[in-house]
Parts: C-alpha cells; structure tokens; sequence
C-alpha cells in the first residue's frame, strides 16, 4: 500500500466543524455598529451619558404614564434636537416591562417604495453597550411582503441609532427591538404595514417613530408650518395629518423641502390608532430656538405621545325624553318619505341625540316584523341615522314591499341605538348577553348585536368565533388576531 502524506491540520478543522455542530456552537452574533456616534451624538460613553442625563432632567417634573402606546421624537444631533426628544422619553415609566419596542423611521439615503425590517442584527451597539433585536419578530413581519429586509436602509441610517441612548439611560435595561425603516408614499401599502403591525399596537409594547419636521424654510415659517402639522397630530386622525402637509406643500413657503421626513412612518402609526388613544404634545422647537445664527433656514423639532385611555368613559344613556324623541323622529321621517318632502330634523336636541353613534330602526306590524334596517358606526350624529333608518327600513328592505300609507297606523317602530363601541384586548372583557361584539381585520369587518346571544345557547367564544367566520369572513379563530369592540344596545 503506497504512502500518503496525513493532512492534519484539514482533519483537525473537520473535526472542530463536526464537535461544534454537534455541540450545538453557532456563530457569533451580528452586531450592527454605532455608525452615528461622534456624528450625530458623541463617542465617548461618560460623556454621552451625562449628555442624556442632563437633557432628561430638564424635564424631572413631566408626569410618568405606564400606558404610553407611541412616542414621535425628533432624530437631530443632539445639540439641536436633544431637548425636545428628552421630553417624549420622559413620559415613560422606567418600572413599565415593555415586551419589545418597534423602532419606525424614514430612510435618508435609499428609496425602497415599501418597509425594510433588520432580520440581520442580533443586536445595535451605542458606545453605552448593546440592545437586543427581536429576530424571532422581525422575521415574522418579513412573511408579508410589505415587508422585506434591505442591508442598504440600515448601514448608514441615524434615525433609528440615535434613539437608543436616550432609551439606555431612560429605562435601563431595553427591551428587544424591532427596526423598521419606512419609504413609500404608495399609500395602500402603508395600511397593509398597518394592518400587519396592527395587532404588535397593545400595551405590551412601545412604538417609537422617528422624524423631525419642517425642513430649512425660515424661523417664522416653520413656526406656522409646523403648527399646522402638529395640530393635526393631535387630532388623532390621518387624514388631517395628510391634508396638512399637502396644504404645507402648496403654501408656497420658500425653501421648505418636507413638513415631516417621517411622514410615511407617521401615517403607518396614525392607520393604527382607536378611539381609546389619546394624542398629547408634549414640546416644539426648531433649531433657530437653540442656535440664533441663521434664521433662514432651519429645521422643526415636535415630540407627542399617544396614550392608552385607561379611565372608564362615561356611560351613555338616554332619558325616556330622548326616546320618545327618537321615535317621533322615526315616524316623521316615514310621513315626510310618503309625501315626498326631505328628512326635518328637530331642535334644540341633547347632547346625546347628538352623539354619533350607531342604530337599528324595525318596524313591526301586528306583532311580526314589517323591515329593519340598521348602521354600524359612529360618523353621524344619533339623530340623522335614527331618521335615516327609519325611512330605509320602511322603503328599502329588500325582504319587503314599501311601506304604504294606509298602513302606517299599525306599525310599531322599534329603536337599538348602540352605545360608543370601545377597544377590547381580551374576552375577559366580553360580557356575554349585556354586549355586542364588532371585529375588524384589515378590509373585513362584521357584528353580532347583543340580543343575539339571548336567540342561540352559544359560549362567549362561540359566540366571537361564530362572528368572525359568519359575519366577518375571516374564519374560526380569525377573531384572535384581530381587533375586537364592544358596545351596548338601548332599545325602546
């Protein structure tokens, strides 16, 4: 048998590969590195500690809220923007045990007309130490395809690095993080972002979204600029923030080249939120309040926080002068559709006949039912859609003929009014019998009126399984992951 010479050192990085997979070794973990310090923030971690520390106490006294939902803070040097960003991160409460905080920023270096999520990053490095990445949630979001990951939106954007100090010397130990980077204005694919980070938004979890605001018009523009973005954050509703910038857009301020770089992540945010979110501002400057040199061009710094309604709202109720006015309401509306003439409303009216609010009108005749015809929502004031429905219910049913003259004498009209619908986040809040249930997932929504349950002999869960499969159309168990509200009915 001929010689051969042994290749030991091959066998011994064979034998190495095979003890390290069998024992389970992996490599090392990616780090994503500090590419903004001495940039945007300093290198030194003394420093940059007390640094943040001192921006943080300027605001010792602003009240701590373990419900805060979002932040929006501004994502300057800190030089500049530091002061209104230590507002926003004041609220929180270092005591709150977050799950994971979803980081939402814009890109200022590649379009990507969609999301890139950071499924590559174990962790980001800050020169105060290192952060955890959620992998496990990263990689979930990437099974939409709205979501993808794009290397080059994160090596060398600051809009998400430079929040993390602030959160490391806030809360100390930070929660994992979600890095997401936003750049699309193809608006249906921000409400599909929306719609799949849609059921992250609970109280387990922060949102931080990243953006300063008016960009190098002058310092009174961007007061008056900004103002008017601000204002219509506050509102909660996107379509105002929407209309806001496009209205900044045509004003013709010279120089200004964005009301908001974070825009798209800001409306991702504002597609998320209910009605038990409130919107708070908490502080405005620009860099000329902090800087004087040059007030021709600057850069607008807003910090909010969006926070979960935790009190109970005050019951609504009607007075048995309220029905009786909602009933006369009912058959005015039938007399005036028979002669022809518009729905009269009448006035003054109370508060609550002005609510906006939903309601069912059924008509009865000798004792079976004649037409009921009802709306699901809260965009009319109780009055119109009780008036509404009523002429509806009497001429539109498809299941009956129209209402005639002769025959009004004998219809009884039945009213459920359905109180304000509020956000659920589990079915320990669902009383069978004394609620409705109304879900919503993305385009698909459907109810079941609380007198439901007095017809069937279903389980509280059968009861939300049955209407998401029959009325919803999301299947079984599509309730799940989904959004859920209660609601009460009135009927008289």
């Amino acid at each position: 048998m001929p010689y051969r010479r042994t290749n030991w050192l091959l066998i011994t990085l064979c034998l190495t590969m095979m003890m390290n997979a069998c024992n389970g070794q992996t490599q090392a973990p990616v780090v994503r590195p500090a590419t903004q310090a001495n940039r945007f923030y300093t290198g030194d971690a003394q420093v940059l500690s007390e640094e943040v520390d001192s921006f943080l106490a300027l605001h010792k006294g602003r009240v701590e809220n373990d419900h805060v939902a979002a932040l929006i803070v501004p994502h300057a040097g800190y030089y500049f923007s530091g002061n209104v960003a230590a507002s926003a991160y004041m609220t929180l409460d270092p005591r709150k045990p977050y799950k994971r905080i979803f980081l939402l920023g814009p890109s200022h270096h590649e379009w990507l007309d969609g999301a890139s999520v950071n499924t590559e990053a174990d962790y980001y490095a800050t020169p105060l130490g290192q952060v955890k990445v959620d992998h496990e949630t990263a990689v979930a979001l990437t099974a939409d395809s709205v979501f993808r990951y794009r290397p080059e939106a994160h090596d060398r954007e600051h809009c998400l690095e430079v929040q993390l100090p602030f959160l490391q010397r806030r809360l100390g130990d930070v929660p994992p993080i979600v890095p997401i980077i936003i750049s699309t204005n193809d608006y249906q694919k921000l409400m599909r972002m929306a719609e799949v980070l849609r059921p992250y938004f609970n109280d387990e979890n922060l949102f931080v979204i990243s953006s300063d605001f008016s960009h190098y018009p002058s310092y009174e523009d961007a007061y008056e600029v900004d103002t008017k973005t601000g204002k219509a954050i506050e509102t909660g509703d996107v379509g105002q923030f929407i209309a806001a910038i496009e209205e900044n857009v045509h004003s013709g301020k010279r120089n200004l080249s964005t009301s908001a770089c974070g825009e798209f992540p800001i409306i991702t945010l504002m597609l998320m939120l209910d009605r038990n979110i409130a919107v708070k501002h908490l502080m405005y400057q620009n860099s000329g309040d902090i800087d004087n040199y040059d007030h021709s061009r600057v850069v607008g710094y807003h910090a909010f926080a969006f926070l979960r309604q935790q009190k109970a709202e005050e019951s609504f109720t009607l007075s048995d002068e309220d029905k009786k006015v909602l009933k006369g309401i009912a058959l005015q509306s039938i007399k005036d559709s028979l002669d022809g003439k518009p729905i009269s409303h009448p006035s003054p009216l109370t508060s609550h006949l002005s609510s906006k609010c939903g309601a069912f009108v059924s008509l009865h005749k000798q004792g079976r039912l004649r037409g009921c015809i009802g709306h699901f929502g809260e965009d009319y004031p109780l009055h119109e859609i009780v008036a509404e429905m009523a002429r509806a219910a009497a001429f539109e049913d498809p299941r009956f003929a129209p209402v005639h003259r002769e025959e009004l004498a004998d219809i009884d009209i039945e009213i459920s009014v359905l109180t304000p619908m509020r956000r659920i986040q589990s079915l320990d809040e669902f009383e069978l019998h004394r609620h409705g249930i109304y879900i919503r997932k993305g385009y698909r929504s459907g109810t079941y009126l609380p007198q439901v349950a007095d017809e069937v002999n279903w389980t509280k869960e059968e009861f939300v399984a049955h209407c998401a499969q029959d009325k919803a159309g999301i299947g079984w168990d599509g309730w799940r992951d989904a959004e859920l509200y209660v609601y009460e009915a009135i009927v008289f």
